[in-house]
């Protein structure tokens, strides 16, 4: 090749052939990458820059701010994580970054110091309220289990619901239940749990672990998925020494899965014996009020007709006296409402205007107004003159207004 032949290219083309390589590269796409950060910086435009340090190399990183929702603010410099993002050109200074979309802390004090500030923003909400509890279903036909389909927590709770209450419906919702991906697998999980027609109950349940197989359950997606639940939630998450958030949030949390099914499922055999005690208690109820009943019949017989005869005339004088008292009190009434009624219509009859009249007054009104005074009225008006049994129609030939006025 000569070098007149060569393809020369400019530095932005260059730049641009390097970011169509990592595109096209799907595990570069979506990267997750595991390193110890160093060297945080937090712009005021709310995004985050730092470098993930490895035995021989590091990589730069940018995580912006519309990523932070499910990311409490634990990250410092020596912590240990999981970034998660695509690695990309960032072409004014030439190198390679990595957009980082979601924080995984690694190690005891980063996991327990995330743990612990998610726990307290969380708890500031209300997720932990206690008064959010709902109590669980008496007697379930349907309960779906979120959890592994190979792990031993799904043959625990099969095995205690098929012993307590076989005639309940377990529908099985496989998930991850560890891992990187735990989280949004769980939490969709519980989404679909969520569209279940007539479900009574879910169960989120795994078995044991270390403190590390069991953070999905302190993840804030799968803590809101479980608040969010509409219908109660219990828990059986690790052995008995372990607590998660995910814990905290359910409506009622056991210690292991096996735990957790015997909350849910009632054990038929004391529902039975309950039965069979109060089946034999209304039975009793019954025969004892049927006895009683018998001697009252007996009382009755033996006590004859006269007596039966004497309890009717006593009822028949104290209902005769009854209506007596009441003839006698609506009589009281009327006669008070009666003299009230009298009384005003006395009142109204003085005050009526046709008893002036009646004395020889008359009512002068001009325009339709009632004239009060002389000054009222001026010579050449018209008036009309109203009288007890008619009216007339006068001219005013002069007004003599008396002196004062």
């Amino acid at each position: 090749m000569t070098e007149q032949s060569r393809l020369i290219l400019t530095v932005d083309e260059i730049s641009s052939r390097i970011s169509l390589l990592f595109l096209g590269d799907p595990i570069l796409k979506s990267a997750v990458v595991r390193g110890e950060i160093a060297e945080m910086k937090k712009h005021t435009s709310g995004h985050v820059y730092f470098t993930l340090l490895g035995r021989e190399s590091r990589i730069s990183c940018a995580f912006f701010k519309n990523y932070h929702s499910f990311v409490p603010q634990w990250p410092k410099n020596g912590d240990e994580v999981i970034a998660e993002g695509g690695v990309s050109v960032y072409a004014p200074r030439g190198s390679y970054q990595l957009l980082v979309r979601r924080l995984v802390p690694l190690g005891k004090g980063a996991a327990d110091r995330a743990r612990q500030e998610l726990q307290a923003r969380l708890e500031k909400e209300g997720l932990f309220d206690p008064r959010r509890k709902r109590p669980l279903p008496l007697y379930p036909e349907k309960v779906a289990v979120v959890t592994s389909r190979t792990g031993a927590a799904l043959q625990d709770v099969l095995s205690v619901s098929a012993g307590r209450m076989p005639s309940c419906s377990i529908l099985v919702i496989p998930t991850l239940v560890q891992g990187y991906d735990a989280p949004r697998e769980i939490a969709e999980a519980l989404g679909r749990a969520a569209g279940i027609p007539d479900l009574d109950c879910v169960m989120l349940v795994r078995g044991g672990g270390s403190r590390d197989d069991l953070a999905p359950f302190d993840d804030e997606q799968v803590v809101r998925a479980v608040a969010g639940s509409p219908v109660p939630l219990v828990t059986g998450v690790g052995h008995e020494i372990d607590s998660t958030l995910s814990d905290l949030a359910a409506d009622l949390f056991a210690p292991t899965p096996s735990g957790a099914a015997e909350r849910v499922f009632p054990d038929f055999r004391d529902i039975l014996s309950r039965l069979k005690s109060r089946k034999s208690l209304a039975a009793s109820c019954v025969i004892r009020e049927i006895r009683t009943l018998e001697k009252d019949v007996q009382s009755l017989r033996s006590r004859g007709a006269r007596t039966t005869e004497r309890i009717m005339a006593e009822l028949d004088s104290s209902c005769r006296l009854s209506a007596a008292r009441l003839c006698a009190a609506a009589d009281g009434r009327l006669a008070a409402f009666s003299e009230r009624l009298s009384s005003g219509a006395a009142s109204l009859d003085a005050l009526s205007p046709l008893k002036v009249f009646g004395r020889g007054f008359i009512l002068c009104e001009k325009d339709g107004t009632p004239v009060r005074s002389a000054g009222e009225i001026s010579p050449g008006d018209q008036v009309r003159l109203r009288f007890l049994d008619g009216d007339a129609v006068a001219g005013v030939q002069s007004v003599h207004l008396e002196e004062g006025e």
